[in-house]
């Protein structure tokens, strides 16, 4: 199983976390200017979309059309772009870091549900999730649910696991660097927003057939 399963599972686990994409900027992002507590919610938002994604494209679909991917990647595209915007408009109010609110206050519960929304709405439009568990998880899951349950859970929690720890050392990572002068700070929060256009152009060339 080890070999088989587990191995695999956390290489890609760390192959996900270290390649830079729209998730790790948004990620960073949000890290930066709201808090390490709400960048977690990001972080737990690939639990809550990639069931329906696994099911779909492991047991259902087995592969996706050209078209609906095309859908996806314009809609995933433009959702990049509405997030950069946001981010934009909070740069330039000055705000760079989330004050702690009280969790009981309308507002701080707003902003909360916002950001999982916001991630849980990036997994669903990102192409990526789609093509890997088409291509690379999928068969591995499928080998592994053909000797047993345990084999299967094995090799989720294993992917999961380093996914999600490779996400937390993001969060870190920026979580300290919030500490260093004001100045590179902002270059930071610029460059985040710089990716997110950069990956929302990307996905709606390609989904127009520029690319």
């Amino acid at each position: 199983m080890l070999q088989q399963f587990i191995l695999p599972a956390i290489s890609f686990g760390i192959s996900a976390t270290t390649v830079p994409g729209p998730l790790i900027a948004y990620l960073i992002n949000t890290t930066l200017t709201q808090g390490w507590r709400k960048a977690l919610l990001i972080v737990f938002s690939p639990l809550i979309t990639d069931a329906p994604i696994i099911i779909l494209m492991v047991f259902i679909l087995g592969q996706m059309p050209d078209s609906a991917l095309k859908l996806i990647q314009l809609g995933g595209g433009l959702l990049l772009y509405y997030i950069a915007w946001g981010a934009w408009q909070q740069y330039r109010s000055g705000v760079t870091i989330d004050v702690s609110a009280d969790d009981d206050d309308a507002q701080a519960v707003q902003s909360w549900r916002r950001v999982l929304a916001t991630g849980m709405m990036m997994n669903f439009l990102s192409p990526g999730p789609y093509l890997f568990w088409a291509t690379v998880n999928g068969p591995l899951l499928v080998s592994a649910l053909a000797l047993s349950i345990g084999h299967a859970l094995a090799f989720l929690v294993a992917f999961y696991g380093t996914f999600m720890l490779g996400l937390s050392g993001w969060i870190f990572l920026f979580h300290h660097l919030r500490k260093v002068n004001d100045h590179y700070l902002k270059g930071i929060i610029l460059l985040t927003i710089a990716l997110l256009l950069w990956f929302g152009t990307v996905l709606i060339l390609s989904a127009l057939g520029g690319v």
